[in-house]
């Protein structure tokens, strides 16, 4: 019997013209997928390692007939899937209510025709997230979200992201909040619960290190190690033992270009490490899962969450943003 605290594992299927939409680039338009090259090789390393996990799926996607091979065959291959919005714009929370209930109806539509799947959980674009949101999903019947990011660097990621872009002063603008808030930071590392208009809703943060709050999601690995893979690894093994030492059930996060590399033409060079090779990091990537998987056993989204929902000593917190009277009609 495995007695190790379990790790959920998640992966936001951001396609290619998701991250040219947020980077300004117009020849998002088009819709580009990567989804035929990175969906399979995600799914051979996991097969290999015999893990299950989440894909939050965005509907746009789904609705594409040139995806739904590659959507196809998450649910096929056994892993959990749920929603990463219809249209992936990380100004979500700028939605008002009645265009926030559309793009969730939308985005579960298009899932489900794709996967068989009626989604049971949620993560804003781009850690996008508003009581608004919050609400709308509690009385959809989702049991829980994944939007929390408690991570201090956040607003450096954003100005680097910024600096690399072809954004418009106009489109910084409506992107200020793009991977978090500082408030954000000062969110709960471990799981807790919203306080929401008729009831509660579960929210299971992306796992920053406990008390540094500083990211460790596997990109951010990968960008470490394109530095120095002793530092990378340092990093990854004190990820555990702050996470054993304090008793918390990491919930880490996974996206494509993990799986993608200099070899893929993606045109996505913007983006840390994409000029690594395919093979190093997937080196990389097993090596991660090595030092983790020694201390917690590796579980997907919705598993992590039936182990803890009843748990008595989640915290109650107010659903309250400081961008939640920005919301456009």
């Amino acid at each position: 019997m495995n007695n190790k605290p379990v790790m959920s594992l998640s992966l936001d299927l951001d396609n290619q013209w998701t991250y040219m939409k947020t980077h300004g680039d117009p020849n998002w338009e088009s819709l580009p997928s990567y989804l035929d090259v990175a969906v399979p090789r995600i799914l051979k390393f996991l097969e290999e390692r015999n893990i299950k996990i989440t894909f939050f799926v965005v509907g746009q996607d789904a609705v594409l007939e040139k995806n739904r091979d590659a959507l196809g065959q998450l649910h096929a291959a056994g892993h959990e899937i749920a929603n990463h919005s219809f249209h992936h714009e990380p100004w979500l929370h700028l939605y008002s209510r009645e265009k926030l209930e559309d793009e969730l109806a939308r985005a579960e539509e298009a899932i489900e025709a794709a996967t068989g799947v009626r989604v049971k959980g949620f993560r804003g674009p781009g850690f996008s997230l508003s009581t608004s949101t919050l609400n709308v999903l509690q009385q959809r019947g989702y049991e829980y979200d994944a939007t929390s990011f408690p991570n201090l660097l956040n607003p450096l990621a954003r100005a680097y992201f910024f600096h690399k872009s072809q954004l418009s002063d106009e489109e910084k603008q409506q992107r200020k909040a793009l991977f978090g808030t500082f408030s954000d930071a000062k969110r709960p590392v471990k799981p807790y619960r919203w306080s929401l208009e008729r009831g509660e809703l579960l929210e299971l943060p992306v796992t920053t290190m406990p008390l540094f709050k500083v990211p460790v999601h596997f990109s951010y690995l990968v960008y470490l190690a394109s530095y120095s893979e002793i530092a990378a690894n340092l990093y990854t093994n004190m990820t555990a033992s702050m996470c054993k030492l304090t008793g918390t059930e990491p919930s880490l996060l996974l996206h494509p270009l993990d799986f993608l590399g200099m070899e893929d033409k993606t045109g996505l060079e913007f983006f840390p490490a994409m000029s690594m090779p395919v093979e190093k990091k997937l080196e990389l990537m097993d090596g991660f899962f090595i030092r983790l998987g020694k201390t917690f056993q590796p579980v997907p989204m919705g598993e992590h969450i039936s182990l803890i929902k009843d748990r008595q000593n989640l915290k109650l917190y107010p659903a309250k943003f400081a961008h939640d009277k920005a919301a456009t009609a």
